[in-house]
């Protein structure tokens, strides 16, 4: 699992910088290939393709969050956080700022795939251009450098 210390300040370091909404992504990869998300198109940001992703609750931690989220999201199960893969600010469909913290996630098996709240889901290979915004494409860029070290 991931390291607690980590956990703690990067939680800490984002309530100094006045952000508002923590969100936890995790990259699912499988056979050199990466599991992206479509959101709805009538959703904030619709139509685009993203990391399965989502909003910390109160008094949750990053990594129990990330694990909820990604099982809500795609119905797999996940077994190990790994690394860490930086963060990204953006402001969310409410307006609220939020920062996005970024983890390699590993899950018991790639599929069976349940949407509950995309309408879409692809696996990219590494080697390919994602069809994600840039903030993802850096976090794709630096789960490729951990991934071949």
């Amino acid at each position: 699992m991931t390291d607690r210390t980590l956990i703690s300040r990067l939680a800490a370091e984002a309530d100094l910088d006045g952000v508002q909404q923590l969100v936890v992504g995790g990259v699912v990869q499988y056979d050199g290939k990466v599991l992206l998300l479509r959101r709805p198109e009538d959703d904030f940001m619709g139509s685009i393709f993203e990391l399965p992703s989502g909003k910390v609750e109160t008094g949750e931690t990053l990594d129990a969050a990330l694990i909820r989220e990604v099982g809500e999201e795609t119905g797999l199960d996940v077994t190990a956080v790994r690394d860490y893969l930086g963060s990204f600010d953006y402001a969310g469909g409410s307006g609220r700022r939020s920062r996005q913290f970024n983890f390699a996630v590993e899950v018991s098996a790639p599929e069976p795939i349940e949407l509950r709240e995309h309408d879409a889901y692809t696996w990219t290979a590494l080697v390919d251009e994602p069809p994600v915004t840039d903030a993802v494409k850096q976090v794709l860029s630096t789960y490729r450098d951990v991934a071949t070290t």
